[in-house]
Order: C-alpha cells, then structure tokens, then sequence
C-alpha cells in the first residue's frame, strides 16, 4: 500500500467514526459494550473492591484460623495420578519437600505407565521423598487412579495435584487454611499460573488467559459463591467430603465434575489466590487445540447432561449453584453462537462500513484487555513476571475471540451431536463405554 493510500484509509477511518454518531456505535457494538465490558471489567472490579475489604477485615480470622491449623496439625493426603509422568515426579516430590506445612503423605498412583515412571517414584520411595507408590497395570483413567489413591489414604484432607506442578513454598498452608475458617467449605481450588510462558506464543497468551479466568475469574465466582470448579491440578478437599460424593467420577472434566458433587450436598468450594501452583501449558496450538476440545465437551456432558438437574427446584436446590450453572451456560456457550450471529449481523447490515468496524472492535477488545490486565498486575504477588506479558495483549483478541471461539463451538457441536467425549482416549475405551452405559 502505497503512503498516500494508507493516510486517505485513516483519515476515512477516523471520519467515519466521527460523524457515526452514539447511537449507532451502540448500536454496532453492543454486544462488546453489554456483555464484555459489563460482566468482564465493571462487575469483576467492584467484586473484587468487595474482595479486598472483606479481605482486611477477616485478616485476624485468617491468621486465628492459620494458627489453628498449624496446633491441630491434621495429616494431609497429596495424591498425584497419572500415567507416563517420569519427567515429572522428581521434581514435583522436590516441590513438596519444601512447602512450610509438613504434616504430608504423598502418594503416587501410576496408571499403567511404560516410562520411567516406576523406577523413578521407587527411588524417590527409598529416599523417602514420597510416601507410598501404587500401580495400576492396566490403564484405568484419571479417575480411577484418583479413587485407587483415596482409598489408600489416611489423610483428613485430600490434595489432589497434577505430576507437572510446582508449588510455591507456602502453598499447601495457604489452601488449606479457609477449611478452618468456615466450616462449610467442603473444597478449595489453588491459584494455577502457566510455568512456561516464555517458550511460545502459544503459552504467553495461555499464561494471560490463566490470570484472567483463574487468578480473577475464580476469585470473583468465589467471593460470589458460585465458583463451580476446584482445579484437578491443585485442588483440596475434605476426606469425609469425598467419601460422602463418592469420590472422582469417569470422564473428561472430572474436577469440575467433583465441585458439583460438592455442592449438591450443600458444601461451598472456594478459591484460594494465596495458594499459588505452577503448571506447564500446552507450547503449540495443535496440542492446545487436543486440550481444549476436550474440556469444552466435558462443559456439555456435566453441565447440561449429567448435572442438569441443577436447573430445577428439587430438595437439594442452592440459588447460588443454579446461578453459577446459567453464567457458565450463557457466557461459554449461548455467547459463542450469539457471535457467530452478531458477525452475520454487521455482515448483512453493515457490509459497505465492515472495513472501518472490525478494526475498531479490535482495538476495543485490545483496551478491554488492557484494563483487566490492570487489575491482575494490582492482585498479582509476581508483577515483574506479570508485566512481561504486556505485549502479548495485542494478540488476545484473536486468541480469545476467533480461535477460542472457535474451538469450543466446534467441541460443543461434536458433544451435543455425537457425544464425542466419550470416544476421547484421554480414557480407556472400555472404562468410557461403560460410563456411557451408566450415564456418566
């Protein structure tokens, strides 16, 4: 493009936003306007303002119920399932080795791995860096490895944590201090951030997506009390809590399939942003995509099948699960279709001027993402490592608007159609046919 043609494109540009008038750049983007700025800065904001002073006031609750912890020092119970973690487990036993609350067992469960799992975990076992080793020779999927390792447990409270992670040092005191706070809290979620945003683009933009749907997103739901979802990678739990739902069910999703079951029979989950877990993302897009297809159906197989029941007044009905169930609903699923219909829309009203539009709704939801970034830098206890991400926002919108959207339209397709998740060798074949068989 020639010099001149660039400014005669600019000076059309910023003419026609000029003389467009309120109405009709309301009427243009409001759905930005109405559901992204509402619900993504204006409400996140005051509930954390909310957040923040009720913070200050509970501080002398916190530290009673810290010191309370630390007196009745209750054994806790880390298990870690999974299957070809090798790589892991060291230095995920080194991890925990550290951590300023001591009173742990860990307890390795190994689905069926052909790596160097076994000689590893009975190393650390001789070292005495990990407490038992369990082994399933043959696979039976996350959740049964899960269950294998609660049922060998002597905890009163369960951590349940992926092999990849890290903690900080004070992480595993921080999760389960809320317990002893309130005695409703049946569960707590950690604070999960991404260990390796410098290796890729890719795990740059997962790290903002993890500050802003974790680090604030949950924070919000659980001041809110509608947090629907405890972390499979960093997650606390009561034992009798466990026991009473019956432990981890088969499938994709089974974390948040476990805080539902948590909140049926009337216990909060809550999230913890001091208890801070470092997890490897996916570095490229392909293994992204694996990833997020499958969480997104598991959004459809619990949330509108298993757990529909939630939608509906019966004995076990809590307003505050109902309301965090229609939120997921609307803003993960109806949203993205209503995108789809907003982009038919500018298409069909509004062809001749799309070339001035979709420049400016990117630049808005570039803003957008700027000012919630302000406020992960104000929460964050790491805003050196934070800043360096900044550059990095210019991309979110194509990230979270295009190619996200993307994914989980289609994985949500794919669900409603033809119950895809149950043919994901995430699981066994055999273990994922059965779930089918009894409605899992």
């Amino acid at each position: 493009m020639e010099i001149h043609e660039f400014f005669e494109h600019t000076t059309n540009f910023f003419f026609f936003w000029k003389t467009a008038g309120m109405m009709k750049i309301f009427r243009i983007f409001w759905f930005f306007f109405v559901f992204e700025v509402t619900r993504y800065v204006i409400f996140d904001l005051v509930v954390l303002c909310v957040y923040n002073i009720r913070t200050a006031v509970l501080k002398n609750k916190r530290e009673t119920a810290r010191q309370v912890l630390l007196q009745q020092n209750p054994l806790v119970s880390v298990i870690v399932p999974g299957k070809n973690e090798g790589k892991h487990i060291r230095s995920l036993a080194d991890s925990l080795s550290e951590q300023t609350y001591r009173n742990l067992e860990i307890i390795i469960i190994d689905d069926g791995s052909d790596d160097d799992t076994p000689q590893v975990c009975r190393a650390l076992l001789r070292e005495g860096k990990i407490t038992k080793y369990l082994r399933n020779d043959t696979r039976g999927g996350k959740a049964s490895a899960a269950n294998f390792g609660f049922q060998q447990a002597k905890g009163s409270f369960i951590i349940h944590v992926d092999a990849d992670c890290s903690f900080d040092r004070d992480a595993i005191e921080n999760i389960l201090i809320p317990f002893f706070i309130d005695s409703r809290i049946g569960a707590v979620s950690g604070n999960i951030k991404v260990r390796n945003p410098t290796e890729s683009v890719c795990s740059a933009l997962q790290a903002i997506e993890y500050l802003k749907t974790i680090s604030v997103g949950r924070l919000v739901g659980s001041t809110l009390k509608i947090l629907r979802i405890i972390s499979g990678a960093f997650g606390a739990f009561r034992a009798d809590i466990v026991n009473r739902v019956g432990g981890w069910d088969i499938g994709p999703g089974l974390d948040g399939d476990i805080s539902v079951k948590v909140r049926k029979i009337d216990f909060d989950v809550h999230f913890e942003p001091r208890a801070i877990c470092y997890t490897n993302a996916p570095e490229d897009f392909k293994s992204l995509t694996k990833q997020r297809l499958r969480w997104s159906r598991s959004l459809i197989r619990f949330r509108l099948r298993k757990h529909r029941d939630v939608f509906f007044p019966t004995a076990s009905f809590r307003f505050s699960t109902f309301f965090g169930f229609l939120e997921n609903f609307v803003y993960n699923i109806l949203l993205d279709l209503k995108w789809i219909a907003y982009f038919i829309d500018i298409m069909i009203h509004f062809p001749t001027t799309a070339k001035y539009i979709f420049p400016l709704n990117y630049f808005l939801y570039v803003m957008s993402n700027m000012v919630q970034f302000l406020v992960i830098i104000w929460l964050s206890e790491r805003k050196k490592n934070e800043l360096k991400l900044v550059p990095y926002l210019l991309l979110m919108p194509l990230y979270a608007a295009i190619y996200m959207r993307t994914v989980r339209t289609y994985a949500y397709i794919q669900e409603f159609l033809f119950k895809t998740s149950y043919r994901d060798p995430w699981n066994p074949r055999k273990v994922s046919k059965k779930a089918e068989e009894f409605g899992l």
